[in-house]
């Protein structure tokens, strides 16, 4: 018995959400204005205009002009942010460079300390520190450098020149990014300093 009210009430509840529903997309007529056709008429157009909008609002999208500002601030950021980026990439390869001599500078100092003297040209320079020379006696087992040849930040090999200038036991550098002697900016030589 119980269930059969519960059924009953939910129809009658459905019954009365359809017609609740179906009433309000009805044109209502008022015969009280001096036309009835007109308030008809207008009552529908207010609701296809109001369907229309409904329409419009599911199916709206990005305007031209909201694109168009769009890539105007995209823009804007691309030339903000990317010299920066690059700049900094190239800072970095400085950076990274001054710490290669540094520590090419430490294996050279360490090389003296076994062997009493710097490597000289004739001794291969820098080479001197991965491949025994003949007259370095108490030169280190496997070497000073690992890797073979010291390059710089752009593949290019460290300069090493002994005796250096100004009173220097060497001079250690790089030529920067070009890979020439000279330049400025990410060009210019890059010098060990002491």
């Amino acid at each position: 018995m119980m269930k059969v009210k519960n059924i009953q009430s939910e129809t009658a509840m459905k019954q009365h959400s359809e017609s609740v529903v179906s009433n309000q997309f009805e044109p209502t007529c008022h015969s009280e204005h001096s036309s009835v056709s007109d308030v008809c008429s207008s009552s529908a157009f207010g609701l296809a205009t109001r369907s229309t909008r409904a329409r419009m609002k599911r199916a709206s999208g990005f305007t031209l002009i909201e694109v168009m500002v769009v890539i105007v601030i995209l823009g804007v950021l691309a030339a903000l942010i990317v010299p920066n980026v690059m700049g900094r990439s190239e800072k970095a390869k400085i950076d990274t460079t001054q710490i290669t001599l540094k520590g090419v500078a430490g294996a050279l100092d360490q090389y003296k300390l076994d062997n009493g003297h710097f490597p000289t040209m004739q001794e291969g320079g820098l080479d001197a520190l991965i491949n025994q020379p003949a007259t370095a006696k108490n030169w280190m087992p496997g070497g000073y450098v690992k890797g073979g040849y010291p390059k710089d930040s752009w593949k290019n090999d460290i300069q090493y020149v002994v005796p250096g200038k100004d009173g220097h036991p060497f001079d250690l550098y790089s030529f920067g990014a070009d890979g020439k002697e000279g330049g400025e900016g990410n060009d210019a030589d890059i010098y060990y300093q002491p």
